[in-house]
């Protein structure tokens, strides 16, 4: 499994699966492949997302809002981990994809959806995207290249249980 290709999914693939992707994408430097994709897409990228990445020093180009239709074609790339990024606690619906692959979900709400002053909003995109370098960063530290699937399963699950906060000691 190397490079190893994950696919973040979401509903409108405009700011958490699209945070995902160009996190994962940059810090797994080779490591890593990611892929991300929507049910229903939106057909852009949240500016507010491009954003937090920019800040984070996150290269931005190549990215954007697009259908998960285009990895279930038959010439679609081979994917190693799918994770699922909706927000099931607010009643979201998380698109299912089936295949070959350990499958996970990384709960997170939509910074997409937050309301208030602009100031607020930014900052729910700050903190989303706080969240998923915590959740890539234990990713990154896993040694998904030897593990078995069901280790593998059970450690991204585990990842997809930490908050901001949480020590990321999810290794099996």
């Amino acid at each position: 499994m190397h490079p190893c290709r994950v696919l973040f999914i979401c509903t409108g693939n405009s700011a958490r699966s699209i945070l995902s992707e160009a996190t994962l994408d940059h810090l797994g430097q080779g490591r890593f492949v990611a892929y991300s994709a929507g049910s229903k897409p939106t057909g852009r990228v949240n500016p507010l997302a491009l954003e937090a990445l920019v800040t984070a020093s996150i290269p931005i180009e190549g990215l954007s809002s697009k259908s998960w239709d285009r990895f279930v074609a038959s010439d679609a790339p081979p994917l190693d981990i799918v994770v699922t990024v909706c927000d099931s606690a607010a009643s979201e619906p998380c698109p299912v994809l089936f295949g070959d692959f350990v499958r996970t979900h990384w709960g997170l709400a939509d910074p997409a959806a937050a309301t208030g002053d602009p100031a607020a909003i930014s900052e729910a995109f700050r903190d989303a995207h706080r969240l998923i370098m915590h959740r890539i960063l234990a990713l990154l530290d896993l040694p998904v290249e030897t593990m078995s699937r069901e280790a593998l399963k059970q450690a991204l699950d585990r990842i997809g249980e930490l908050g901001d906060g949480d020590s990321a000691e999810v290794a099996a």
